[in-house]
């Protein structure tokens, strides 16, 4: 089975860092609410997905993410743009 690492952000410019192995699936999910993490925080909308990847290594690249805790190396991999006000810090998976 294929997974992929997603990021999405809300209209407050907050960042979730997750994985799944159906990407658009679990981002409605975080939009209905049946997510801990997110729920009552949204709309969420996918910005940035990766390759498929194995579940290893998708758990590796998520875990780099999480890591970053908004820093440049996030920006970096995902190749998103650093806006003012936003507020990139991981939560939950």
């Amino acid at each position: 089975m294929n997974f992929s690492v997603y990021v999405p952000q809300n209209a407050d410019g907050k960042f979730y860092i997750g994985m799944s192995d159906g990407v658009e699936r679990r981002v409605q999910q975080h939009n209905i609410g049946q997510s801990k993490w997110t729920k009552g925080k949204g709309p969420w909308r996918a910005l940035w997905t990766s390759e498929a990847l194995s579940f290893s290594d998708a758990r590796r690249v998520e875990n780099k993410l999480k890591s970053q805790k908004g820093g440049d190396g996030f920006y970096k991999m995902t190749g998103l743009s650093r806006k003012s006000g936003c507020n990139p810090a991981a939560a939950g998976s």
